[in-house]
C-alpha cells in the first residue's frame, strides 16, 4: 500500500474498493449512472473520508485481456486500461485480479482473496485506524472479523438499494448510498 501523507492525531484510514462490484452497482437500474459521464473518484474519497488522513486508496479488479483477438475484446481492454492508467494519476493503487470465461461468461478470480488480505495485513502492520470497505461481498466477512479482532475500526459502504446487511452486521459503521449521493459524484467525460 502506498502511503499517502502523515498527518499527526488524525484517524488514519485505508479504502478498499472491490471494482467490479462497484461498477456493477452503479449499472444497477436503481443507480443507473448515465453513459457518457465519468464518476468522480476524488470526490468519493474525500466523502468517504471526510477530515480523516487517507494512507492508502485502492482499487481491485479483474483485467480485461484479448483472448480471442475481437475488436470488441481489444475495445474493452483499451478502454480498462485508460480507465486504470487514470486512478494511478489520482493516487490509487490497481490491484489486479484476472477475468477468466467461465461457459462463456466472464468471471473475476482473485480480487476478493486480495483485499482480504490486505485489510488483514493493514490491521496487523498497523496502517490504519479505520478500513473503508467499498463492497457487498460476503466471502470478505473473515477478514472484517479479524479487523475488528486487532481493534481496528471497519466501515462498509453499501449501495441503499441493496444492502448488504451480513457486511453491516460485521462493520462497525456503515453508509449506504443513496441515488442522489451518486448523482453528485458525476462528471463530465
Amino acid at each position: 500500500m502506498t502511503k499517502i501523507k502523515n498527518i499527526p492525531n488524525k484517524e488514519r484510514v485505508c479504502i478498499y474498493i472491490d471494482g467490479s462490484n462497484f461498477y456493477n452497482y452503479l449499472k444497477d437500474a436503481e443507480i443507473n449512472f448515465p453513459r457518457g459521464k465519468k464518476f468522480d473518484f476524488l470526490k468519493f474519497i474525500e466523502l468517504l473520508a471526510g477530515e480523516r488522513e487517507v494512507v492508502s486508496k485502492c482499487y481491485y479488479t479483474g483485467i480485461f485481456r484479448n483472448i480471442d483477438n475481437s475488436e470488441k475484446s481489444e475495445k474493452l481492454v483499451k478502454n480498462q486500461q485508460r480507465f486504470l492508467s487514470y486512478l494511478e494519476k489520482i493516487g490509487f493503487t490497481i490491484k489486479r485480479g484476472r477475468i477468466l470465461c467461465d461457459g462463456g461468461r466472464p468471471r473475476e478470480k482473485g480480487t476478493d482473496v486480495r483485499i482480504a488480505v490486505d485489510l488483514v495485513v493493514g490491521a496487523i502492520d498497523s496502517l490504519y485506524d479505520s478500513a473503508i470497505l467499498v463492497s457487498s461481498d460476503t466471502d470478505l466477512i473473515p477478514a472484517l472479523d479479524y479487523v475488528k479482532y486487532k481493534n481496528k475500526k471497519i466501515e462498509y459502504v453499501g449501495f441503499s438499494h441493496a444492502p448488504s446487511y451480513a457486511l453491516i452486521k460485521h462493520s462497525h459503521f456503515r453508509r449506504l448510498l443513496l441515488p442522489e449521493d451518486i448523482k453528485k459524484l458525476e462528471d463530465e467525460w
